[in-house]
């Protein structure tokens, strides 16, 4: 069974190394929808940090487990508690990533967060969340 898990991707005039340096300052592209605060660090394998939004109703901590500079990041989600789900730990153990592959003279971004699911509560909200941050990334490459 093939799963479903949330992706997005896009092209920009960055290169891998570029795109790269700004995803690992999660300060420059994870904020401003929601009252955003983060704690903590992003730049090295092993590194944890705290993401805070919406007043409360969001909280996650991950942990850096991959880092291939220019190519790839990989965070896993040891704690989550999203207060607006019946489930608020629905986040727990699954993993956000970005891959970033040269073409031309463009970069491809590809997001996935391995874990969020359409079966899951938080599939709709999440994803719409995602979204946003992830457009207003894409933005600020282009």
């Amino acid at each position: 069974m093939q799963t479903k898990d949330f992706t997005y991707s896009f092209k920009t005039i960055k290169t891998p190394t570029e795109v790269f340096d700004i995803l690992i300052d999660i300060k420059q592209w994870w904020y401003g929808l929601y009252n955003e605060t983060i704690k903590g660090s992003s730049r090295r394998a092993g590194d944890v940090f705290t993401f805070d939004a919406g007043d409360g109703a969001h909280y996650s901590k991950q942990q850096v487990v991959e880092l291939v500079p220019g190519r790839r990041i990989v965070w896993q989600v040891t704690e989550s508690k999203l207060s607006f789900l019946q489930h608020p730990a629905e986040w727990n153990q699954s993993r956000i990533g970005f891959e970033l592959t040269p073409e031309g003279t463009q970069t491809l971004v590809v997001f996935t967060h391995e874990g969020l699911q359409p079966q899951l509560e938080c599939y709709g909200a999440c994803s719409s969340a995602w979204t946003g941050y992830l457009d207003k990334l894409k933005q600020k490459l282009n």
